[in-house]
């Protein structure tokens, strides 16, 4: 069965490259502009890995994260951010957060990255 990813982020150049890039790896990709859209769709439907971004507007992507594994929620979560330092701290302690991805990025380690997890 396809390996569904979820991405998580407001600039909608990243979301298409990155749609393109796991589609064409053989993932099933849906995405989300906001925290609260992936929020919604994550309740609607059960996903196999998270790539969000630090810096959502309204809800952030480190109160998706924490909201979703208060409520027992669990996905294996990439969070991505230009302000690695900033988000490391907030980010501790998270469970479901695999890998921290400090834009720009390299894009064939995202894919080696994404792999690992969903291996």
């Amino acid at each position: 069965m396809q390996k569904e990813i979820l991405i998580v982020d407001d600039q909608p150049g990243i979301r298409l490259l990155l749609t393109d890039v796991f589609e064409s790896e053989g993932y099933r990709v849906n995405t989300a502009e906001t925290g609260k859209e992936a929020l919604d769709k994550i309740y609607k439907h059960a996903f196999d890995l998270l790539i969000i971004d630090y810096k959502l507007p309204v809800v952030t992507g480190i109160e998706v994260l924490t909201r979703l594994e208060r409520e027992n929620v669990m996905i294996p979560t990439i969070l991505m951010s230009g302000l690695v330092e900033e988000m490391e701290q907030e980010a501790e302690g998270l469970r479901s957060l695999k890998d921290v991805l400090a834009k720009p990025f390299d894009i064939q380690m995202v894919i080696e990255m994404v792999k690992s997890i969903l291996a």
